[in-house]
Formats: structure tokens, C-alpha cells, sequence
């Protein structure tokens, strides 16, 4: 277990260092999930530039955008990495697919919960297993949701470490560290698309709009997938 004077340690430290030292204290045991969005992307920079001992993996959900497709063979040649793929369970796609339709999840939150648990909620718990630490791109400004979220947290259904490194960064500071160090980066960032998750599931933002606007946009408030919400939420569609 992580000491208070760890975590403070950690959490002062430049991302590079931060990562670095994480590793360190947890060796072969640290897992990053990446959804290729931007803050993903400054992460990935920083582990791979550095070489740390961290395995990068991302969820196919089956209906992502061919720029996020794309985007992970340019990421893999520009960092000589290979990034791990997970994929949803096919039997439970087959179910949910002929039981409640292809597009059930404009039907209700309901039908969308269950759709995200299982082409990303199970996949990710799947991913994480042998995990120690598990870190992410979250940012406190994307959504009210994250706004209090600290830098390490205990994640306790899954029983590890939840790394934010990028938890106080701000949006700007993202596109700095892009422009910067010429992080490949999904081109559907350029045309207002600021959060992309599946392709029927994203649209573009106006300006002016919250950052997540754009995702599950007929819904009115909920605004997370289930990944980094609530874990109990996820139960009833086991």
C-alpha cells in the first residue's frame, strides 16, 4: 500500500517523473487505458518517450470512429509500441444486438448503460486483471462528475490504484503539451470533436458547450459511460 508521504511524493512530481516513479513502486503491475483522446495521447508521449514500464491497451467497443482506428497504427509506428486491443464479449453483443436492436441505445438511458457495460465495463475489468495500478486521462474539468477526483485514489470494487495524472491539467495546457512535443492526435479533435468515444454515441461541440456535450448528446444528464462512475451502477446488467 501507498504512504501518504508516497502519494504526496508522486503527486508534486512533472507527469514523466510522476509515472516513472509509480512504476518504481509497483513494477510490472501498471496498466493505462487509453481511449486515443487527446489527454490519452500526452500520457502515451510520456511513457513511451521515456520507456516506462506501463502496458498501454485500449477498448474496441466495435463502433469506433476509423480515425481512432487510424489513429492507433500512427501511435504504434511513432513509438515503436504496440498497444494491447480489447474487445466486448461476442455472445453478449449477439444478446443485447437481437434482444433490444443495433441502435437501442437512443431508446433510453437504460438500454445505452447496458450497451456501454458491455462493450467497455467488462472489457476494462477484464483488461485490468493482475493490475496494481490502473491510470487514466482523467481531467477535473471535463465533467462534474471528476471535478473533486484526487491524483491517486483507491478504487475498491476493483481493488488497485486509480492514477490521474493529468487531474489538475487544463485543457489548455493538453493542446500546449501537444503542439509542443508533435503528439500524433485524433484529427476529429480539429473539427469540434473534443471528448470521441463510438461513432453512432459522439458528435461535434459548439463553442460555448461543455466539453461532453457531444457525447450521448439525447440524453440530458448522463454524461459518463460507466467506467469511472459508481461500480455498483453496473451490477444489474451482469
Amino acid at each position: 500500500m501507498l504512504t501518504q508521504e508516497q502519494i504526496k511524493w508522486i503527486e508534486e512530481k512533472p507527469l514523466s517523473d510522476a509515472i516513472h516513479e509509480i512504476a518504481q513502486l509497483f513494477p510490472g503491475k501498471i496498466k493505462f487505458s487509453s481511449s486515443l483522446g487527446q489527454e490519452d495521447q500526452v500520457i502515451t508521449d510520456a511513457i513511451c518517450k521515456r520507456g516506462i514500464d506501463v502496458e498501454i491497451f485500449t477498448l474496441d467497443t466495435g463502433r469506433l470512429f476509423y480515425e481512432t482506428y487510424d489513429l492507433i497504427e500512427r501511435t504504434n509506428a511513432r513509438y515503436k509500441t504496440r498497444i494491447r486491443i480489447y474487445f466486448p464479449e461476442a455472445a453478449d453483443v449477439e444478446s443485447f444486438v437481437n434482444e433490444k436492436g443495433i441502435n437501442s441505445f437512443y431508446e433510453s438511458v437504460e438500454n445505452r448503460k447496458q450497451c456501454c457495460f458491455i462493450r467497455k465495463v467488462k472489457p476494462l475489468n477484464r483488461a485490468l486483471e493482475g493490475a496494481e495500478v490502473w491510470i487514466t486521462g482523467l481531467r477535473s474539468d471535463q465533467s462534474e462528475n471528476r471535478k473533486n477526483t484526487p491524483v491517486i485514489e483507491w478504487d475498491d470494487p476493483r481493488q488497485l490504484y486509480k492514477f490521474n495524472p493529468l487531474i489538475n491539467w487544463t485543457y489548455d495546457e493538453v493542446i500546449g503539451y501537444i503542439r509542443e512535443n508533435n503528439v500524433p492526435y485524433n484529427p476529429l479533435h480539429d473539427k469540434g470533436f473534443i471528448s470521441i468515444g463510438c461513432a453512432p454515441c459522439t458528435r461535434a461541440v459548439e463553442p460555448g458547450e461543455d466539453p461532453r456535450a457531444g457525447r450521448w448528446w439525447w440524453e440530458k444528464s448522463q454524461k459518463e459511460c460507466g467506467l469511472h462512475s459508481d461500480h455498483a451502477t453496473a451490477e444489474k446488467y451482469r
